[in-house]
């Protein structure tokens, strides 16, 4: 029989627990290879990786169905694919020495008027990213620097703000706070190709997306450096490319700190002529890549003094800084004989990101004035969990207090407005209820309103050193899972008395695994909830395994 035509199995029915373990193994042991420093070891397990069926499922399962991006086409024009396309693609998905231009879309940036722009590559290309990526991410998991935090697995941007408190919570320091100006479009080609130093195949197709070009509406734009944001494999390359700039700022500056996001990076250091010197070294640097920082957001201050009108800084949307305190408050010293070093280190939201989300909110009431109050609620709600649970791990409790007090303000107007000849203690009566001593914007039955200062405050632990998802210890990334920030209560309930396992499979979860509450047996038969992986589409029905595994 030719399976080409007629597949033995079809899409929903792959064995995706399989599946998922034969690329984790792989993984684990170029991981390990990487970190033996064996480059034939390295090389070889990736070929084999790229060349495996298993691999190829997965790679084309995350472009068409796990991607937040699957619905965006590319040049091709193809945005979905049916579950017997999606078999073919994994049947004919090779690593190619050619690439399709990329689409350019426009996109606005948070609380700004430019727009970023992306990259589409076409859904082949997508899926031969994914696959190279597969292979290339766990080599470079074991060589990038402790202090790198975004767009890596396992690592969010909690953990970098972490690692800044840690820093500065028992010595003031001076702080470059510096943005590489427009990262993923200058990175050199010749300088990215050359760190990756890969096997000649894997090279060669990815020379061949960086260069495939740029399609703004009918217009081809070649593209001679830069990576395009919107690619599958763009965050690696752009990981890849900063790769080496804190350890080349701590061996020329050897007390000097560097902890990095993405293209946001700071430099702390005790003394503010290091701090100039560092900003030299971080520059000079980052032009061996063809990089170089951006003027208007790149500035110096001090975490507890006023440097030139500052003090503090901004970064990934909180406000970090040092205030001086008495004794009764303030922060000490570890060892047997701590001395009190008389100020506190604070990090809270910033006031950028406490306004950009209080417009926000005012733009959805202003836009729903005569809209039902149920449907209302269900556009509010995710809005405010989402900004909350993200600012829940700093201090944020009298922030939380304020901006539930405004937006009652808030929707207090829209009510008023839509009733202006009744009184104020009808309208509470009509859109809010008392409950448990205080009153909540709510229908007389269905979900109220989520109040900001319902999210508790919780603290956020710190990935430690090199630790990496695919070094194989999933009962500590499952342990690590129930405590990340914004997950559900219900979820991280489930997960500690399911010791991190799946209830269906038995197999640990992992740090970006997804998951569903579900039922192995009804509740009409006496069953409870229990926390399962997510099936590899809703619409397939079917329960399958989802994370990587060993």
């Amino acid at each position: 029989m030719n399976t080409a035509t007629r597949p033995m199995y079809e899409w929903q029915d792959l064995p995706w627990k399989k599946i998922e373990q034969a690329v984790f193994k792989l993984q684990k042991r170029i991981y390990q290879a990487s970190q033996r420093g064996d480059t034939k070891a390295i090389h070889k397990l990736q070929r084999l990786l790229i060349s495996s069926w298993s691999a190829r499922c997965l790679a084309v399962r995350r472009v068409t169905q796990d991607n937040r991006g699957k619905n965006t086409a590319g040049v091709d024009g193809i945005k979905s694919l049916t579950p017997p396309e999606r078999l073919r693609l994994a049947q004919t998905l090779r690593l190619s020495q050619t690439a399709c231009p990329v689409r350019r879309v426009w996109i606005p940036k948070p609380g700004k008027v430019e727009k970023r722009p992306l990259g589409i590559p076409t859904i082949a290309n997508r899926a031969e990213q994914a696959l190279a990526k597969l292979a290339l991410e766990p080599e470079w998991e074991a060589r990038f620097e402790p202090n790198s935090y975004g767009f890596r697995p396992g690592r969010s941007a909690h953990d970098a703000i972490e690692a800044i408190f840690k820093n500065i919570c028992l010595q003031a320091k001076y702080v470059l706070d510096a943005d590489i100006a427009a990262c993923f479009d200058k990175i050199s080609h010749s300088a990215v190709l050359a760190k990756l130093q890969t096997y000649p195949a894997m090279q060669r197709a990815v020379r061949a997306w960086l260069r495939a070009g740029v399609l703004d509406g009918e217009t081809l734009f070649p593209t001679t450096e830069g990576s395009p944001q919107g690619g599958i494999i763009s965050p690696l390359i752009a990981n890849i490319a900063l790769h080496g700039l804190e350890t080349a700022v701590a061996a020329a500056h050897p007390k000097a700190k560097v902890i990095r996001y993405a293209d946001d990076l700071v430099v702390l250091h005790p003394e503010l002529k290091v701090i100039e010197k560092a900003e030299q070294t971080v520059a000079h640097w980052l032009d061996s890549m063809g990089l170089e920082l951006k003027p208007s957001k790149t500035y110096i201050t001090h975490t507890l003094d006023h440097l030139e009108g500052k003090v503090g800084f901004d970064f990934l949307g909180f406000h970090i800084r040092q205030y001086p305190v008495g004794k009764t408050h303030s922060g000490k010293t570890s060892g047997r004989y701590p001395k009190l070093l008389g100020y506190k280190t604070l990090i809270k939201p910033s006031e950028k990101a406490i306004q950009r989300h209080y417009e926000t909110i005012c733009a959805i009431i202003d836009a729903n004035p005569t809209t039902p109050q149920a449907r209302l609620i269900g556009q509010l709600n995710p809005i405010i969990l989402g900004w909350t649970n993200y600012y829940a791990t700093v201090v944020a409790k009298d922030v939380f207090g304020k901006l539930s007090h405004l937006t009652f303000v808030k929707l207090f107007r829209w009510a008023k407005r839509r009733h202006p000849t009744k009184p104020n203690k009808w309208i509470v009566r009509k859109y809010w209820r008392l409950e448990t001593g205080s009153w909540i914007f709510a229908p007389k039955e269905g979900v109220p309103l989520r109040r900001h200062y319902e999210t508790p405050i919780q603290r956020h632990i710190k990935v430690s050193g090199n630790k990496s998802p695919y070094d194989g210890d999933w009962v500590c990334w499952a342990t690590r899972r129930g405590r990340q920030p914004g997950l559900p209560k219900r979820v991280a309930t489930l997960l500690k008395w399911q010791a991190g396992k799946c209830a269906y499979c038995g197999l640990y979860f992992g740090a970006e695994d997804k998951s569903e509450v579900d039922h192995i047996i009804s509740k009409a038969r006496g069953g409870n909830d229990c926390l399962l992986y997510t099936s590899p589409s809703p619409r397939d029905g079917l329960l399958s395994r989802m994370p990587s595994s060993a």
